[in-house]
């Protein structure tokens, strides 16, 4: 994909619009796995359910609901710390460090406390100019 089919994602992104970005993502996931001879072990699908899990941990950590962002916070950090750095436009490393701070936020299950602000770094979606 080129940068500019992204414009729609990084709107979202830079909104906040998390649950808005899982599904611009999960739509594109479900078509490349459809397509794809690889099915969802397609390296591009993958690093698109990634992206998923990554904003859906996000929108969970924004609405308190710290068991939820820390199931995506852990499937995120699976996915998208095996890619490099940068990966089909996308730098990979703010969303993976961003993943990491969340995590060690998340208030201890049962203690009913708040989860702090998602951390302002996740606002910035950030492109590069290398490929896949």
């Amino acid at each position: 994909m080129s940068l500019l089919l992204w414009d729609e994602l990084a709107a979202l992104w830079q909104s906040g619009d998390f649950r808005g970005v899982h599904d611009w993502v999960n739509e594109r996931w479900s078509r490349t796995v459809q397509e794809s001879p690889d099915g969802d072990a397609d390296p591009f699908a993958r690093f698109l359910q990634g992206l998923a899990f990554a904003a859906l941990a996000f929108h969970f950590a924004e609405e308190q609901n710290g068991e939820s962002a820390a199931i995506f916070v852990e499937d995120g950090l699976e996915v998208l710390s095996r890619l490099p750095p940068s990966y089909a436009g996308i730098e990979i490393t703010p969303i993976v460090d961003a993943l990491a701070e969340l995590r060690e936020r998340l208030p201890v299950t049962g203690l009913g406390l708040p989860i702090p602000p998602v951390v302002a770094g996740v606002r910035a979606l950030r492109f590069s100019h290398g490929s896949m």
